[in-house]
């Protein structure tokens, strides 16, 4: 028996929460879900969009999955997807991206994954006013935050059976600071000689991914740039809908889609949960329940493939919780 935290969000994230988590207990796998609340709804009655509870429920069971959640508009709180990150020292943001036939896409056969720092660089949030007119904001690496995300990079390469690592950095002009990052993992990749190694600047990374993106197989990113290549690579395979993620650290893991909470659909069953099941499929590998994360991927490129009980944004006219129902049909054989 698992017990993993289930966070549903707002918008539309209880609809898709219920669709994934419907999915994955029709595998067999037993879990008992925690369910707690966080998001702009609750703010009112927690006076925090991410209570205490939550964090504390994330700790105890080591691994949760969440549905999108809105930031509330306005001072005191940046977002809750990065106070996670921050609290619980999930340092990894783990976002695969690949083809499923069925999908409208420029591309075929796209097979990636972005492996981003989670902590640092621009997103740590150390900025200021210097006059009214003058604004600052500090980047930083640090080599400590450098070497474990290499690290993490190198191990998922070994334990996936993949072959290359492509550091993406901009160390020709931010040459301490983004220097640092790829001298870092330079240093990594000397203790992996069966995982190819090379570097790449941004500019010509973003280039080279729409050229020829079958040259590439693990990016290892600092948090800004792994932040924009996430979603230039989700597009080069059909967008956000179908884009799973996992951010990761060394005590507890949280498994998310990329997309946002679209409130304006919320309780419309009409929102594809794509990307939350696939989501689901990288938390069940993490729980060691593959075989089960084998079932649920199938199933849902499955459906995908035939185009026949998928969301309006496939092609079809199934609600979500009527492709819900095409997965789990497909999972029982």
């Amino acid at each position: 028996m698992h017990k993993i935290t289930l966070i549903p969000g707002d918008g539309i994230g209880p609809e898709i929460s219920e669709a994934m988590r419907r999915v994955v207990e029709s595998t067999g796998v037993e879990i008992e879900w925690e369910k707690v609340e966080a998001g702009a709804d609750v703010m009112d009655k927690y006076g925090t969009p991410l209570p205490e509870y939550v964090l504390k429920s994330v700790r105890r069971n080591k691994v949760a999955i969440k549905g999108p959640v809105t930031t509330p508009v306005g001072k005191g709180f940046r977002s809750v997807n990065v106070a996670l990150r921050k609290e619980l020292d999930l340092y990894v943001c783990l976002r695969p991206v690949f083809s499923l036939e069925g999908v409208k896409t420029r591309f075929e056969n796209i097979d990636l994954v972005i492996v981003r720092e989670n902590t640092e660089d621009l997103y740590a949030g150390i900025e200021r006013m210097i006059d009214k007119d003058t604004a600052e904001s500090i980047k930083l690496i640090t080599r400590g935050a450098s070497e474990r995300i290499a690290k993490f990079a190198f191990n998922y390469a070994v334990k996936e059976k993949r072959k290359k690592v492509t550091a993406v950095h901009k160390a020709n002009i931010m040459k301490f600071s983004d220097g640092l990052f790829l001298e870092t993992a330079k240093k990594i990749a000397e203790n992996y000689p069966q995982i190819q190694f090379e570097d790449r600047i941004v500019d010509n990374m973003c280039m080279q991914l729409v050229q020829k993106p079958e040259l590439y197989d693990i990016l290892l990113c600092p948090n800004l740039y792994g932040d924009i290549l996430s979603d230039l690579c989700a597009g080069l395979a059909g967008g956000l809908g179908i884009a799973p993620g996992a951010n990761i650290g060394d005590e507890c893991a949280v498994f998310e889609p990329v997309h946002g909470s679209a409130p304006k659909y919320a309780g419309q069953n009409k929102v594809n949960p794509t990307a939350i099941i696939l989501s689901s499929v990288l938390m069940l590998k993490h729980i060691g329940e593959k075989e089960a994360a084998g079932k649920v991927f199938n199933a849902t490129a499955a459906v995908i493939k035939e185009k026949k009980n998928v969301t309006y944004d496939l092609g079809g006219t199934a609600g979500t919780s009527e492709m819900a129902d095409a997965i789990i049909k497909k999972i029982a054989g």
